[in-house]
């Protein structure tokens, strides 16, 4: 059946379209009839236990297909009324039974059916369809680009992302056609009064003229026919037609809609009680019916009793499910996971992150995430800001990495961070303190010497600007140990869409991931962006043959990004006073050197290494005094090992190779490391 079904439906099309020409016998006449019903109940049913709209994409096209269908069987059974006075048992039978042999009680149901078919449910049906499909359209710019930052950011994988853009695309369509396909109903409704009208005045006059019957009996016998022939076929249009009605306002649900309907409108059994309580109000008003309004208060009573039982059964059994989940080894599952960058705040400093309470730190967290991704292309993963009564002071915060504390500081809610950049004038009152991000000394103001504050030349920072401008610091400086493997493998999916062919020949056949993640570790960890991966997995495709060293590999990309750094570190902007070594002590640097099979590391002996720390301390906080960029100039072959050298104790100081500098940086150098 499923290997011919294509073959089937173009087969019953067809046939469709032949039943207007061809005369039909009334026997046949009757199996279709049936038919026509059947399908529209099946067809409504399909709609209520449908969950969402493009689980059932096909009805825009069975729309028409039932339509044209009817309308075949209007032409077959007027075909008949007219020529032999007969349309067969079901139309005959319909008649008399719905409408009890009154012709007129008929016609005014079956214009009653018209009416509601026509105005209530299909201009309403249309309307929703015509506006569903223009929010759906403006809405797919929005979505996409939604999709696209999530696969861009890992979130999704190519065939996720894949999946939800055909989603888009045929909820599209799906709501564009059903806008067109809404005007089949509203058609098929004209045509049945036109038709019912024909079939009247036709078989009066053939009855008249052709039978030689009196004018009552003529009425009598075309009257039923015509009005039990309208209702045969109105009877399942007014099913489609409430079909059509349920699929276009169905929304995404997770259960079909007599699920959604009963849980929905039973979730609040104090809702029941109140209507109740109203009907039996309403049963001792003199002159209402008593008996009805006690019964329906009786029923919705008992329904309120019986929710309110079953809810408190089920918050019980669910209380004993957590227990006993808490006691298996499976629930500890759940307690591994950790959150890559969270922020607690003590109770104090949470109006921050409530935007009720006027506080925007949620937005300023996106921001920071956007910041970072154009600098250094770094993509930061969600960041959870939650509070911690219990661990974290009032006014405190803490930023974790994967559940590890790398940085807390301490915030005054109602008060506003005075910073004196060195010109501003003394004598402002407030509470001294120290600067979370930079260590520096700092006073907090109220917010009435705010005013004050920036008239004496202090910079004034509001405590949102505090914490985002820490947290932005932090994730600058370590924010490589964020980078793993799977968000590495995220960046280079997305690169792969557009340059496949410098990812497929670098991984896996010359780097492993972990390879690749290491020198993109080292790039970011010296505050280099790689937001140019393709020059960085070109570079690395070049040299990966001759070295898997990632020391070396990164050295390599360093040099590639030459030009980069230059504007990156403001090296392009006149000439650069750097710092170099003497060449004694870089001879002693590189001798220093071990290579093994697992990577290189120095070794020096301790008063060397202590003088070079006093001296490069030294030199280098010269440069700061003068207000200058401390650099330091060395070969490649040392740079990496004296840079591991020298971070600890000055964090902030540059480290350069010659090869690094780009052609057009002129350098100065203004003292030697001994």
């Amino acid at each position: 059946m499923q290997r011919y079904s294509d073959l089937l439906v173009a087969l019953a099309i067809v046939l469709v379209v032949i039943m207007m020409v061809v005369p039909l016998p009334t026997w046949l006449l009757d199996v279709l009839l049936t038919v026509n019903l059947s399908l529209a109940l099946v067809i409504l049913l399909v709609t209520m236990y449908t969950r969402e709209p493009l689980e059932f994409s096909i009805f825009p096209s069975l729309l028409l297909i039932t339509t044209l269908f009817r309308l075949s069987l209007n032409v077959s059974s007027t075909r008949l009324i007219l020529l032999h006075g007969n349309a067969g048992e079901v139309i005959q039978r319909f008649g008399e039974f719905v409408v009890g042999g009154s012709p007129v009680v008929g016609f005014i149901v079956f214009l009653i059916l018209v009416v509601i078919q026509f105005i209530v449910i299909t201009r309403g049906a249309e309307r929703v369809a015509e506006v569903a499909a223009r929010f759906t359209l403006d809405a797919m710019p929005g979505k996409q680009m939604s999709i696209d930052a999530d696969l861009n950011a890992g979130l999704l994988t190519e065939v996720e992302a894949r999946r939800r853009r055909q989603e888009i695309q045929q909820q599209a369509d799906f709501y564009g056609a059903m806008d067109g396909a809404s005007k089949f109903v509203k058609g098929d409704a004209i045509a049945a009064i036109i038709i019912t009208v024909i079939n009247l005045l036709g078989g009066f006059l053939i009855g008249l003229v052709l039978g030689g019957l009196s004018l009552p009996e003529a009425m009598q016998k075309y009257s039923l026919l015509t009005v039990g022939e309208g209702l045969v076929t109105q009877i399942p249009a007014l099913l489609i037609s409430t079909a059509t009605g349920i699929v276009v306002t169905r929304a995404a649900s997770d259960a079909n809609l007599g699920d959604d309907v009963v849980q929905q409108l039973t979730r609040q059994p104090r809702v029941l009680w109140i209507t109740g309580g109203l009907l039996g109000f309403l049963a001792l008003v003199p002159g209402l019916p008593k008996l009805p309004f006690l019964v329906l208060a009786a029923v919705l009573g008992g329904a309120a009793y019986g929710l309110e039982g079953s809810a408190r059964r089920k918050e019980t059994l669910e209380i004993k499910r957590d227990a006993g989940k808490e006691r298996t080894p499976e629930s500890v599952l759940s307690l591994i996971q950790v959150d890559p960058v969270e922020i607690e705040l003590g109770y104090g400093l949470l109006p921050l992150a409530d935007s009720q309470q006027g506080g925007d730190l949620l937005e300023r967290v996106v921001l920071i995430r956007r910041q970072l991704a154009l600098e250094l292309g770094l993509v930061v993963p969600p960041i959870r800001i939650r509070d911690n009564i219990t661990q974290v002071s009032p006014n405190n915060y803490v930023i974790k990495f994967k559940g590890v504390e790398v940085a807390t500081g301490e915030i005054l809610p109602d008060h506003f961070l005075a910073l004196n950049p060195g010109t501003a004038e003394e004598g402002l009152e407030g509470i001294p303190t120290t600067e979370p991000t930079y260590g520096m000394p700092a006073l907090w103001v109220t917010a009435a010497g705010r005013e004050r504050a920036e008239l004496l030349g202090y910079t004034v920072v509001d405590p949102s600007s505090v914490l985002a401008t820490h947290l932005t610091e932090v994730l600058r400086n370590q924010g490589y140990e964020l980078l793993g493997r799977q968000e590495v493998k995220g960046i280079l999916d997305a690169i792969k869409e557009t340059h496949p062919a410098v990812v497929e020949e670098l991984i896996p056949s010359l780097l492993t991931l972990g390879e690749v993640q290491k020198v993109l570790q080292n790039l970011l960890k010296e505050g280099i962006s790689i937001r140019d991966l393709v020059t960085i997995l070109e570079t690395l495709a070049d040299h990966a043959p001759t070295t898997r060293d990632p020391d070396q590999l990164t050295e390599y990309v360093r040099q590639a990004l030459a030009r980069f750094l230059a504007r990156q570190f403001s090296l392009d902007r006149g000439r650069a006073k750097v710092l170099t070594l003497e060449p004694a002590l870089e001879r002693k640097i590189a001798e220093g050197i071990q290579r093994t099979e697992r990577g290189s590391y120095l070794t020096l002996e301790p008063e060397v290494v202590q003088s070079l720390l006093e001296t490069a301390r030294s030199e280098a906080g010269r440069l700061i005094t003068q207000g200058q960029q401390p650099i330091i100039l060395c070969s490649s072959s040392i740079r990496p090992h004296l840079r591991r050298l020298l971070e600890r104790l000055l964090p902030r100081l540059l480290v350069l190779s010659y090869n690094e500098l780009a052609p057009n940086v002129q350098i100065e150098v203004v003292g030697t490391i001994g």
